[in-house]
């Protein structure tokens, strides 16, 4: 047995994806596994045990036939007995058909379902305190055998060395580790995930106030540091002055090891996140009103793994409204989504860490 899972473009996909494994080798010991992914998720699950080889799939090839068919040829000689394609889009249909694979599976879908030899429907209604994130992942599983589990948590399996390194680094540019440290995703993967600036900035002035002594580093993807200073400067005097600046993690797997030597992460639901949550980090985060939190708010227990969504303050304003309704009215379900309705959860949550 030989099995290629294909989870493309998002960081938190790649690494929610990342659970099969585990079951794939607790069920299946002698047999291969592969995991097509884009190259920016690597560090994710490069040290993933589980995971045999990852092979890496650049998006240009969309637009490069002679070179996507090179890349198919290439998958072909794998000879796998079975793919998994979670990403389930044309381009990955393709590569899916034509790996030669006898069992191929992916999500019910008009317009690709042709490439597989069975689909499976998007659960509805989480059965599990998972999310249907993950028992969504989880159900591919039982084509190949009956008996696996409906759920299991993400793990990001760092190497100790990274993480010690980076303390060393943060300890030398100022970092106390005897005081509490604090990740914040102050920006989302779009603007459509993000929280707004001036409501973020109150988040951030609110638990430094709460944190005594507390230490905060920012997260955001390069491209947004011109919305991640604006955020900065939207904050009191004294939230600036506990916010490191120059500590900032341009690559994910600083970013990782940064994280993992946090006491917690507080910010926008997300690829980092789901990091956090991977590396066991108590984890408070705010769900954009687009995004359904029974999917992503993965494991959350109201106690160290909390998140907030509008509709938990405001549940009548999504009755009755399709996904498409509520995208095109994000923007104004951010704006109602005052930081004042979040404060009593994000206290309890500190108040309970101890910090």
């Amino acid at each position: 047995m030989k099995i290629l899972i294909i989870q493309q473009k998002m960081i938190g996909d790649v690494l929610t994806s990342s659970i099969l494994f585990k079951a794939l080798r607790n069920k299946f010991p002698e047999a291969e596994f592969h995991y097509l992914i884009q190259p920016h998720t690597l560090p994710v699950v490069q040290d993933n045990p589980f995971i045999d080889k990852c092979i890496i799939y650049d998006p240009a090839l969309n637009k490069n036939p002679l070179k996507f068919l090179k890349f198919i040829n290439i998958i072909r000689q794998e000879e796998y007995t079975d793919v998994i394609d979670i990403y389930s889009k044309i381009s990955t249909g393709i590569i899916s058909l034509l790996s030669g694979a006898i069992s191929r599976l992916s999500y019910q879908k008009k317009y690709t379902s042709h490439f597989y030899t069975q689909t499976f429907q998007h659960i509805k209604n989480p059965g599990t305190c998972a999310g249907l994130a993950i028992e969504n992942r989880m159900q591919f599983l039982q084509a190949l055998h009956k008996d696996f589990p409906m759920h299991d948590q993400p793990k990001i399996y760092l190497d100790p060395f990274q993480k010690e390194k980076a303390a060393t680094r943060l300890e030398q540019n100022g970092i106390c580790h005897v005081n509490p440290l604090i990740m914040c995703g102050i920006l989302g993967s779009s603007g459509n995930k993000s929280y707004p600036p001036h409501y973020m900035a109150q988040i951030l002035d609110k638990v430094v106030k709460q944190v005594e002594h507390g230490q905060i580093l920012l997260n955001y993807s390069p491209s947004q540091e011109k919305e991640a200073l604006a955020i900065y400067n939207l904050c009191s005097a004294t939230t600036k002055s506990s916010i490191f600046l120059k500590l900032y993690a341009r690559e994910l797997e600083d970013f990782i090891a940064n994280c993992a030597n946090c006491d917690v992460f507080i910010g926008n639901e997300g690829g980092a996140a789901n990091i956090a949550k991977a590396l066991a980090i108590p984890t408070f985060s705010i769900h954009s009103p687009s995004i359904k939190k029974n999917y992503w708010g993965i494991y959350c227990n109201d106690k160290d793994k909390v998140s907030v969504h509008l509709e938990d303050f405001k549940p009548e304003l999504f009755q009755n409204k399709t996904e498409r309704d509520i995208r095109t009215k994000n923007s104004k379900y951010y704006k109602l989504f005052k930081p004042e309705m979040i404060a009593p959860k994000l206290e309890t949550f500190l108040k309970n860490l101890e910090l």
